[in-house]
């Protein structure tokens, strides 16, 4: 196997960008390798097989996914309550928004992962580590509600998320940011 590691990132971004325009069987070493402008055969050197590939394009998901360093700090400076929560969906969304293919991305990997049992396996061990990470952050910053809390958050963003990214123009950015904003004052208690 090929050990450039800028090489390989690039692949899985192209990866990623094709998982978000052709869904995920449209992800092909040839797709991926024309996306990434490289010869033909040049993707089959860095991944063993398709499943390596998929794997890899997970994790270089959660990696492009990632905060900066002390972003999250400064995002949670201010003193915990409801509109701090608001003001934390509405970044993340935003966030997420930017990311728009790694989120598309992910969406493919979570409907592979129902045919793919080590996929789903890798897959629901980041997305629980991820859950827990946020239910920690939540209640170690003394943010009103508790891990029940999160847990809707996670699900009614997620939701909110699909429709947003997936179906463009559903909601423009002033609804959306309002959407945000009923999500957390119908789940989160004052404080």
């Amino acid at each position: 196997m090929a050990r450039n590691p800028e090489r390989r990132a690039a692949l899985l971004d192209a990866a990623i960008e094709v998982m978000a325009d052709e869904g995920a069987r449209g992800l092909t070493f040839r797709a991926v390798d024309a996306r990434a402008g490289v010869p033909t055969g040049t993707s089959s050197n860095y991944f063993a097989d398709r499943d390596r590939l998929l794997s890899e394009v997970a994790e270089r998901i959660f990696v492009r996914l990632t905060p900066e360093p002390g972003s999250i700090d400064t995002a949670m400076a201010p003193e915990p309550s409801r509109e701090l929560v608001v003001e934390l969906m509405r970044w993340l969304v935003r966030r997420l928004s930017a990311q728009r293919s790694c989120y598309l991305g992910l969406f493919e990997l979570r409907l592979e992962a129902t045919r793919r049992p080590d996929l789903r396996a890798r897959l629901t061990e980041v997305l629980r580590s991820d859950l827990d990470e946020n239910i920690r952050l939540h209640l170690a910053a003394h943010m009103p509600g508790d891990a029940d809390t999160v847990r809707l958050l996670y699900f009614a963003l997620t939701g909110l998320l699909v429709d947003h990214l997936t179906v463009p123009g559903m909601h423009d950015e002033r609804e959306l940011d309002t959407l945000v904003e009923t999500v957390v004052h119908r789940i989160v208690p004052e404080s």
